[in-house]
């Protein structure tokens, strides 16, 4: 992915007498040598729950604790990992095999046998185990191992997207198999194959982790670094305008500060990334599918991307984004206000009190949450009450914990996030199927479109290209006839960083980034500048 630096000279303006090139926590600011540059200190918004694989961490690659079969290169292309290739697949696209490299070790010292990548797969699939994840492995029937080095995945169904599930991180047996995976300490003190380790947790402060002795890629010109939890995207920008940080990923109008700065640099990701307020079917108000319509009607996406992203977006119609090559063309829905108002009227919702539409003596009024200290979210959660106030609707806008939002998600409203990368069945099945409804994060809206969930099918079990085309295309169609979620944005993930490394870098971003995501998706490869 290519960089940029963001122009708001505006937004710049305001802040460039007070910003300088400050001395980062590595020591040496923008012209420190190598030694400074060992040591990197980065602000995210938020922490994982857990550190263990088995129970979801790292599931799409990425981790700096972990390795899985196979990894994705800067364009997202897979490559092999703790395999020595890419897999032999046979029987029609119903047999994968693996084989593993030679002398790969765990950070215990302990090496990796074909029997640890049996162990967690098997783990995983285990339905005593806590992953909500486990739908995407649907298709694996067994998984075996030859010897010590050839592991071999049998699968129900030909399944096209497999190999892209094999960046599964994979945990040693003679550690997590005597725990419980659900309560373990293997959830906060992790033993893998990736190039770091975990040195220190601070819940809800900070994690810090250090060069893996044992790494089987070499070792790491940048020692060792810390993700530091920041929620509140003013304390984050400030911190890293302070010389706190050495980065931070960053909402747009305060990437845009740092604009000026030549001690830092900003990077832009293109992501999956897409805002969008969950319609719960079980909701008085939301679960009346033509305030569902008019809604879809009545929001100005494009503002949002203007006024809210300051352009580092796309409006999203749906969870592809436009410029996706799976993207449906021809579902775009214009701002129109009077299209919201007709849709109400013919439904029944009539003007009363205060401008509120009501009907049967139901007010169409409703609680929307968002995360509190997400600015973004609170902007777009707040865009979204104005244009639906216009159209008759009423949407409580309220920032709260997500322990104060999870119990309310199967009958309230969220400004959510999600998006995956990869294929579409990676995001669009765990999004959209009844059989997953209101499953943690899974279906939040409670979905259940009978037609939907048989093109989701189809679309996992055919490997042929025109068939699985058709069926997501017919997917992205039933969401404007019926849509369970108002898609709202597809965000650009913004990051700023002291310019003191070379070798960095972006991919294309799911929603889950930051902690994983962004220019240090590869840090293990930065080197210091000469």
């Amino acid at each position: 992915m290519t960089t940029r630096r963001i122009r708001s000279a505006a937004a710049a303006a305001a802040f460039a007498a007070g910003v300088t090139a400050c001395s980062a926590p590595g020591g040496g600011g923008a012209g420190g040598d190598a030694k400074a540059a060992e040591s990197v200190v980065i602000g995210v918004a938020s922490e994982p729950d857990t550190l263990s694989p088995l129970l979801g961490y790292g599931k799409d690659g990425n981790s700096k604790i972990f390795d899985g079969l196979l990894a994705r290169d800067t364009d997202l292309k897979l490559k092999p990992a703790l395999a020595t290739a890419l897999p032999k697949i046979a029987d029609g696209g119903r047999t994968y095999t693996y084989t593993l490299r030679d002398g790969v070790k765990f950070s215990d010292g302990e090496p990796l046998t074909a029997q640890d990548v049996v162990y967690t797969y098997r783990t995983v699939l285990d339905e005593k185990t806590n992953n909500t994840a486990r739908s995407e492995l649907d298709a694996i029937k067994d998984v075996s191992a030859k010897g010590d080095d050839t592991v071999v995945f049998s699968l129900k169904y030909p399944y096209a997207a497999f190999a892209a599930r094999t960046v599964l991180p994979i945990v040693p047996e003679h550690v997590a198999g005597g725990q419980d995976p659900n309560t373990g300490t293997f959830n906060t003190e992790p033993v893998g194959t990736g190039p770091y380790v975990l040195a220190d947790w601070s819940k809800g402060e900070k994690l810090t982790f250090k060069a893996n002795p044992h790494y089987w890629g070499g070792e790491p010109a940048v020692k060792s670094f810390t993700m530091a939890i920041i929620a509140d995207d003013n304390v984050r920008a400030t911190r890293l305008r302070s010389g706190d940080l050495d980065g931070a990923v960053l909402p747009p109008n305060l990437a845009a500060t740092f604009e000026k700065d030549d001690g830092r640099r900003t990077y832009e990701a293109k992501s999956y990334d897409f805002r969008a307020v969950t319609l719960p079917t079980s909701g008085k108000v939301t679960g009346d599918r033509a305030i569902r319509q008019a809604l879809d009607a009545a929001v100005d996406r494009q503002a949002m991307v203007d006024k809210i992203l300051d352009g580092a977006g796309r409006p999203a119609y749906g969870p592809l984004p436009v410029d996706d090559p799976w993207y449906e063309r021809g579902i775009e829905r214009p701002h129109d206000l009077a299209e919201a108002k007709r849709i109400l009227g013919e439904a029944g919702w009539k003007p009363g009190s205060g401008g509120i539409r009501a009907k049967d003596g139901q007010r169409a009024s409703f609680t929307l949450y968002y995360p509190s200290g997400d600015k973004v979210r609170q902007d777009h959660a707040l865009a979204y009450a104005s244009d639906a106030k216009k159209a008759g609707i009423e949407v409580k806008v309220e920032g709260a914990t997500w322990e104060v939002i999870e119990p309310r998600m199967k009958n309230d409203a969220v400004l959510a996030g999600f998006g995956s990368v990869g294929d579409p069945d990676f995001g669009l099945y765990t999004l959209l199927h009844s059989s997953l409804a209101n499953d943690g994060f899974n279906n939040m809206a409670g979905y259940d479109n009978p037609a939907v969930d048989k093109a989701l099918d189809a679309g996992r079990r055919t490997q042929d290209p025109d068939q699985r085309a058709a069926a997501y295309d017919e997917i992205q169609q039933a969401l404007v006839e019926d849509p369970g979620y108002t898609f709202l944005t597809h965000i650009d993930h913004l990051y700023v960083l002291a310019d003191r490394w070379d070798g960095l870098s972006t991919q294309l971003e799911p929603h889950e980034h930051g902690f994983a995501s962004g220019p240090w998706w590869n840090i293990e490869d930065w080197q210091p500048k000469k």
